[in-house]
């Protein structure tokens, strides 16, 4: 047998050759080896259970389960009545913790040929929380302008090839100028839901928002950000004041590594969103230039800026290993699709599906421990309700009816509001927690409300400031910079002009950093200390960090 082994996929029956091991088991997360799992006795089973409810807690509500293996990470196998055992004995487990299972491949052993055939098997068990009705992510898509970022997105949620011209692009457009010019300018939201046996639910079959989010137990929020220079507050709006939990650099196999590419890149990485990658129009392009972009890709990714380790997805078994390793050894993942013909978009969707969340739960319990706080995204005024504020909730749990307050407004002072309504991904509910984008109808509405004001909950004392230190690190400018320079910042959902008041240094050049006190132009803001930022101004760019947040004092008349 030598030191492979054959590997037979279920589907599609291609034979590939795989290592004969998996890496040795890890205590910590969310993959448990099993050699077998036959007829376990009543107190084995509890046990077997209770471990079972560990990983998933791990993997934040999924676990990859792999069987024929031993702990060393040896693939061992087992005949087909063993497997037929295990898979049983791992779905009654499973159906006690109220889970779901799913294959995700097999491995066809093939030893000595008077042996019989062994397998060994990968399975995805998926949970949604008690207090959740699906496992929810957030993707933010980025790229340079005409990379396909929209089209790719349009033939994700509509399950629709492109047709070459930019049809499937159509439903994601919000105003008619985009769809005129082909270019995104505002920021749109589309969903993409896999159910529990792993396929995918979207907008296919004339389904509805709410079809979807009732139909998946887990949903995935695709952030389409525009890539056009000309909208570069607008995208890293998406990226500071959404919160994404990963974010897709889309990247055109003919154009290469062009325009605003390394930029989106350098803020993902500013703001620690992991990264993967997907090249496109790949059947518009010929083998050399495909593989001169990749290389043009794996080289800026392995740069001491970026420090990632690029890891190509040609088969099913590169995206399951992506998925699981993601985040963990800063591994890239690069995707080569194409949305005219579909090459390569079901590894992406198995990627997508299996990709875990990156929050541990101790860390999202702790989170909604905390007094609420919701950023204001966006503000609606509609008919026979009133104003309705969108946005994510940093922090906490807000519940319909709960008094609350909004502000700042520009005295720096905090308003009442209730709660009168919450509503997520278009359906109502009771609740939402810390991590989750919500809308919520307030009244009464005093003060006018605006976006980049939070609201908190009363007990947590809240004041704007129109001062604060930060330590930054300036990117990039022509010559230096010093007191008085003045820029836009971007601290989460906030946006407004800053001038700098003092700094420790009597100037700045490229890649120095400094600390500084900057002051909001305009109006007193809602912020925290340890908050990411990053400012602009034309071609400059810095990035830091939010150090000490001087309490607004309204001037006495």
């Amino acid at each position: 047998m030598g030191d492979t082994i054959e590997l037979a996929d279920r589907q599609t029956n291609d034979v590939k050759l795989l290592p004969s091991s998996l890496p040795p088991e890890v205590e910590e997360g969310n993959v448990e080896y099993k050699l077998k799992l036959v007829s376990p006795s009543d107190s084995r089973f509890e046990h077997l259970v209770t471990q079972m409810k560990w990983r998933l807690q791990e993997g934040s509500g999924e676990a990859i389960y792999e069987i024929g293996v031993e702990d060393s990470g040896l693939l061992a196998g087992l005949t087909d009545v063993e497997m037929d055992a295990s898979l049983g004995t791992l779905k009654r487990m499973a159906q006690k913790l109220g889970a779901t299972i799913s294959v995700l491949r097999e491995r066809i052993l093939r030893p000595d040929p008077d042996e019989s055939l062994r397998r060994a098997a990968e399975v995805l068990v998926r949970k949604v929380p008690d207090d959740q009705q699906f496992i929810d992510l957030r993707l933010a898509v980025l790229g340079n302008v005409d990379a396909g970022k929209s089209t790719l997105l349009g033939v994700l949620t509509q399950g629709e090839l492109d047709n070459g011209h930019g049809r499937a692009r159509l439903n994601l457009f919000r105003h008619l100028h985009e769809i005129q010019s082909g270019r995104t300018s505002s920021i749109s939201h589309e969903i993409l839901g896999f159910n529990t046996d792993g396929e995918v639910v979207n907008y296919s079959e004339s389904r509805s928002a709410e079809d979807i989010c009732e139909s998946s137990s887990k949903v995935i929020t695709l952030i389409d950000l525009a890539g056009h220079h000309k909208y570069l507050k607008t995208t890293i709006f998406g990226l500071t004041g959404y919160s994404p939990d990963f974010a897709m650099l889309v990247v055109s196999a003919s154009a290469g590594i062009a325009g605003t590419t390394k930029e989106h890149l350098g803020f993902a990485l500013a703001l620690n969103v992991p990264i993967f990658v997907v090249v496109t129009k790949i059947d518009r392009c010929q083998s050399p230039f495909l593989h001169r972009t990749v290389k043009q890709l794996e080289g800026i990714l392995k740069s001491p800026g970026c420090k990632k380790v690029p890891l190509r997805v040609n088969n099913e078994d590169d995206a399951i290993l992506a998925a699981s390793s993601f985040n963990v050894n800063s591994i890239c993942p690069i995707f080569m699709v194409s949305s005219v013909s579909g090459a390569n978009l079901k590894l992406l969707m198995k990627f997508l599906n299996v990709l875990p969340p990156l929050t541990s739960l101790k860390d999202r319990e702790e989170l909604v421990q905390k007094l609420p706080e919701h950023q204001v995204d966006e503000v609606y005024t509609v008919p026979d309700v009133g104003t309705v504020v969108g946005g994510t909730l940093v922090r906490g749990c807000i519940k319909e009816g709960e008094k609350l307050l909004a502000g700042p407004n520009e005295d720096g002072k905090f308003f009442p509001v209730t709660a009168r309504s919450v509503h997520r991904n278009r359906l109502p509910c009771r609740m939402v927690q810390a991590g989750q984008a919500a809308t919520l109808a307030l009244e009464p509405c005093v003060g006018a409300i605006r976006k980049g004001m939070v609201i908190v909950s009363p007990k947590s004392n809240p004041s704007g400031c129109i001062q604060f230190e930060a330590e930054i690190f300036l990117l990039f400018h022509n010559r230096s910079i010093g007191e008085g320079f003045q820029a836009t910042v971007h601290i989460g959902n906030v946006c407004q002009t800053v001038v700098i008041q003092s700094m420790n240094k009597e100037s700045i050049q490229t890649n120095e950093k400094a600390v500084v006190t900057f002051r909001f132009i305009k109006q007193p803001e809602y912020i925290h200390v340890g908050s990411r930022l990053l400012f602009r101004e034309g071609r400059t760019k810095g990035m830091g960090e939010v150090t000490k947040v001087i309490p607004f004092q309204p001037e006495s008349s």
